[in-house]
């Protein structure tokens, strides 16, 4: 028995393994900087079905891909927000007070 995927399928299903890996690293890992980055591993498996989902026809579905370009900019955005969270949480735990 032969298995065979078409492109779309096989973005697909790797967008379901990158986000079932980000969330299994999400709630096993107490460090908060690695739960960031593990939500956008999340993030990128969420774009990715999106993306193999607008490309499923011939002409790309323009909604989709504006929703991952729109996605993109908003991971970004939260990945910086997150990190400077991050930074203050981790300065209060410390003692030093806001920085």
């Amino acid at each position: 028995m032969e298995l065979s995927l078409t492109v779309s399928q096989f973005y697909v299903v790797l967008g379901i393994v990158l986000a079932a890996a980000g969330m299994v690293r999400m709630l096993l890992v107490q460090d908060l900087m690695a739960r960031l980055v593990a939500m956008n591993v999340v993030g990128v498996g969420s774009l990715l079905i999106l993306l193999a989902l607008a490309a499923r026809s011939d002409p790309l579905d323009p909604v989709l891909s504006a929703l991952v370009i729109t996605g993109l900019v908003i991971t970004v955005a939260f990945t910086g927000v997150g990190a400077i969270l991050i930074r203050r949480i981790e300065a209060t735990r410390d003692g030093d007070g806001a920085p």
